[in-house]
This record gives C-alpha cells, sequence and structure tokens, in this order.
C-alpha cells in the first residue's frame, strides 16, 4: 500500500467533501495591475497574466505585486490556471489572484484541483462567476500534501524535458547558420533563378477539425484543412500578408492547399538546389525575407521583391549532406511522434491522467 493509500485509508476512508471554488478561494489582488502597453522587455519583477505563456513581461511596479504568495491565478477570460510561489506582478485586467481562505488548504492542491475541473468556454467573456461554482474534493491536509508531492514530481519531468528542447533548439539554430555559412564551392544566385514563388486561392471549404489536407495561407501555422489539394508536397511557403506571419517559411512535405495569402516557393532545378535546402536557408537567414517587409495596415511583402534575395548555394551533395543533419536536429526539436517534444506530450498525457486519478474521491455530504 503507497503512503498515500495509507493516509486515505487513516484520515478519510469513506470519502471526502466537494466544496465550491468560490468557498476555497478568496481574493488576493495586488493594489493595482499592469495594463499591457506598460509591459516590458526588461525589468526587475516578472509579469504573470491570463495569457498562455508563464511570464508575460516585466516592470518595476512594485504596486501591482499580491500580497500573499504562494497563490493562484485565473485568466477570467481565456480560462488559463497558474502557480506562483515567488514574486510577481499581476498582469492586465482580466486577471484574477486568489489564495486559499484557510490555513488548512494547501495552495498547490488547490492549484492543481482547479487545473483538473473543466470551465465551459463563454469566449472572451469572464469565466470566475462560472468556474466559482464548480465543486473541488477537499481530503485532510495530509492528504492534499501527497498529491501534491506526487504531481510536483511529474511536473518536474516535464520541466526537465522542456529546459532540454529550449537547449537543443538554441544549438540547432546555431549550428544551422554555421553548416551553410562555412559550406565549401558556393555560388550565390538571387531567388528567382532558383525558384518559382505563386500565391493560391481560396479553397470553396474550410474544415476546423483534421481533414485530408491542410489548408497553408497567412500565420505560422495551418488555416485549416480541407478536402482538395492545388499543390503538390516537397514545397517551401511563407506568407505574403498578414500580422505575425512575415519572414516566417513552412515546408510542406504532403499535398495541401495553398491560400491567397501565401507564397509557394519552388524550386527550377532541383540538380542546383533543392527545396528542402531552400527551406532551411530561407528560414535560417528569414531577415532577408524581414528585409523587405511593408508596414502600413496590413505588414506585407511583394513577389517582386523576394526574388531578389540573394541565397548562397553549395554543391548538390554538400546540400544533401547539410539537409541530412538538420533534418535529425529538427526530428529531435519539433516532431511530434518522436524526439523531445513527443516525450513531453507523453508525460503531459500521462500527469493529467494521474492527476484526473488523485483528484477522484467519493463524495461525502455529511
Amino acid at each position: 500500500m503507497s503512503k498515500l493509500d495509507e493516509l486515505i485509508a487513516e484520515l478519510c476512508p469513506d470519502g471526502v467533501k466537494y466544496i465550491p471554488l468560490g468557498e476555497v478561494l478568496k481574493n488576493n489582488n495586488a493594489p493595482n495591475s499592469i495594463s499591457k502597453k506598460y509591459y516590458k522587455d526588461n525589468g526587475d519583477i516578472p509579469i504573470i497574466d491570463q495569457s498562455q505563456v508563464y511570464i508575460a513581461g516585466y516592470t518595476d511596479d512594485e504596486s501591482a505585486v499580491p500580497p500573499i504568495l504562494p497563490c493562484i491565478i485565473f485568466g477570467d477570460h481565456t480560462r488559463v490556471v497558474k502557480y506562483a510561489d515567488r514574486k510577481f506582478a499581476q498582469g492586465d485586467s482580466g486577471t484574477k489572484v486568489f489564495i486559499p481562505v484557510t490555513e488548512d488548504l494547501n495552495t498547490k492542491y488547490i492549484y492543481y484541483a482547479f487545473c483538473n475541473i473543466d470551465i465551459p468556454s463563454r469566449g472572451y467573456n469572464r469565466h470566475w462567476t462560472i468556474a466559482k461554482n464548480i465543486k473541488i474534493p477537499l481530503p485532510p491536509l495530509p492528504v492534499q500534501q501527497e498529491i501534491v508531492r506526487i504531481l510536483d514530481n511529474f511536473t518536474e519531468l516535464t520541466a526537465e524535458l522542456t529546459a532540454e528542447l529550449t537547449a537543443r533548439r538554441k544549438q540547432y539554430e546555431y549550428y544551422r547558420k554555421i553548416l551553410i555559412k562555412n559550406s565549401n564551392n558556393i555560388r550565390q544566385y538571387s531567388l528567382g533563378e532558383l525558384a518559382t514563388l505563386k500565391t493560391g486561392s481560396k479553397p470553396k471549404d474550410v474544415f476546423e477539425f483534421p481533414h485530408k489536407y491542410e489548408y497553408i495561407n497567412a500565420g505560422t501555422t495551418n488555416s485549416g484543412y480541407t478536402d482538395k489539394a492545388n499543390c503538390d508536397g516537397d514545397t517551401v511557403t511563407t506568407p505574403s500578408r498578414g500580422q505575425g506571419g512575415i519572414g516566417f517559411v513552412g515546408y510542406q512535405y504532403d499535398p495541401f492547399w495553398l491560400g491567397p495569402l501565401c507564397y509557394r516557393i519552388k524550386s527550377r532545378n532541383d540538380k542546383i538546389v533543392t527545396n528542402r535546402y531552400l527551406f532551411y536557408y530561407l528560414s535560417c537567414f528569414n531577415e532577408k525575407i524581414l528585409a523587405y517587409k511593408k508596414e502600413g495596415g496590413t505588414p506585407s511583402v511583394n513577389a517582386s521583391d523576394l526574388v531578389n534575395i540573394i541565397v548562397d548555394v553549395p554543391p548538390l551533395t554538400e546540400q544533401k549532406r547539410i539537409v541530412a543533419i538538420l533534418d535529425r536536429f529538427d526530428a529531435l526539436c519539433n516532431d511530434l511522434t518522436s524526439g523531445i517534444p513527443a516525450e513531453i506530450e507523453a508525460r503531459q498525457k500521462q500527469y493529467e491522467y494521474y492527476r484526473d486519478k488523485l483528484l477522484s474521491f467519493k463524495e461525502v455530504t455529511a
């Protein structure tokens, strides 16, 4: 019998009470919060808000620091739940900060229980009005503490893998440029000499969930799915217009639907340059694309400018060697079916599975 089983058998063998979150947590908001327009890239105090990223920016404003630690941060609009045990500043207006109402409640346990509930989406409306009425199990404090210890072990493993992934990606970025810059017998061509650039068209139907083909348009991810393709695989893509996508270089292994706000870049002669090498070169030196970025209402780049980008092209055998090395790095850093991302995903699913199991108690009403 595990320590947790022993504690449950001793302290709550018949089950536990379920209490609404609104009766378990109380306000711990800072006197002030930091508006997004005042977020800085550097500062003494990290800002935590309702966004998906843990640290959204920095500030030096002490008045935005919540009074008590540790605490729970809830995104009233986004439903994102975070935990903080170190000094931070409270972010934008949708960010709520809580602590337990009594000392016989473990803050980290409440955080894990909060993460484990399902809060129905109301779009960008506020969600605490719903969440506060959702009940969570409240076992005795020693049981809470043991559950926290077990779940912390899972999250620490994931954190270690995430740190390793960050280091590998930095290594990947470094060696990508070194490999290309140090190639021998390089010849220079304009992109227009090496490849054709064309935009696509809007598909008749776009599906939100996975379908036969990806729809590649503006942005850094696909724009949905289609049941038809208008472009072959082994193709480099880069957005022509849109917020946040200009300069991003993608590579499509399989046939896809090319949208009207995206260029497909295709080698004219694969005996001179391969599409996969073009992908690595342009993504490595995407500042050459950004140099032609036109600001204004909607950022854009014109094909008539992109064709002037100078590309360093080594012999075909060297291209293949570079691609083989970078493909291995890419798989290690980005492949969701193998490498570190796959292991992180597996650990996350394992953590969520055990979190659900550990937080499932028989409910008692007395």
